[in-house]
């Protein structure tokens, strides 16, 4: 996990974003709305310009903020995204609009496993984010694997949770059941035999898995 100093530094790096991008990661710090991590997102977004995914899905749209992002970076994508909250979903229609994005990302609100078919109808996809709930990792991946191609990567975000996957004991009681399951996930993401691996230890933890062409 990277120190704060050094995320202050590579912050002071960064190019100045869009003022609507600055306007939605200052909602989100006051609102305390989880957006991901600049240092993961960085990563990420530079690996799907490599990738060019020309369709990409998204579990967890939150604000629309990595969803805008990546249509910022991947100028070709169609993106389907998904969110259940219903007044996080609102705020990210709005702000999808606002970005000129409405005709390339498809914004949907309900549970993912519920919408599950209409979401499968929009692929195959290139791209898989989940970046939902972390106990439910598993179950979005096994619900959404099968609509990625072959050589299509999943983005896990948040995989090291605040660094307690790593942690003999976790102390806080409400994070046990969570953890465990992201430990799980992770394992499982390792061994795959359909995928190859690596988890980077930025941000809150970034899993890239890239799917075989078996």
């Amino acid at each position: 996990m990277i120190s704060d100093h050094v995320e202050q530094y590579l912050e002071s790096l960064r190019p100045k974003r869009e003022e609507l991008i600055e306007e939605m990661e200052q909602y989100a710090k006051d609102y305390h709305i989880p957006i991901m991590e600049q240092t993961s997102l960085d990563v990420m977004l530079q690996i799907m310009s490599f990738l060019n995914p020309k369709r990409i899905l998204e579990i967890g749209t939150a604000i629309g903020y990595s969803a805008i992002r990546m249509a910022q970076i991947v100028p070709e994508a169609e993106i389907v995204t998904v969110e259940r909250d219903q007044e996080r979903y609102y705020e990210a229609v709005s702000n999808v609009e606002k970005a000129g994005y409405s005709h390339r990302i498809k914004v949907m609100y309900g549970d993912a496993f519920e919408l599950s078919e209409e979401l499968k109808s929009h692929g195959p996809y290139q791209s898989l984010f989940i970046d939902a709930a972390k106990g439910q990792y598993k179950r979005f991946f096994d619900e959404f694997y099968e609509c990625l191609q072959p050589q299509g990567v999943i983005f896990s975000d948040n995989i090291l949770f605040r660094g307690m996957v790593a942690e003999e004991e976790v102390e806080e009681k409400r994070f046990r059941s969570m953890v465990k399951k992201l430990r799980h996930y992770n394992e499982f993401l390792m061994s795959h035999p359909e995928l190859d691996t690596t988890i980077y230890p930025i941000g809150d933890g970034l899993a890239v898995s890239k799917r075989k062409n078996s």
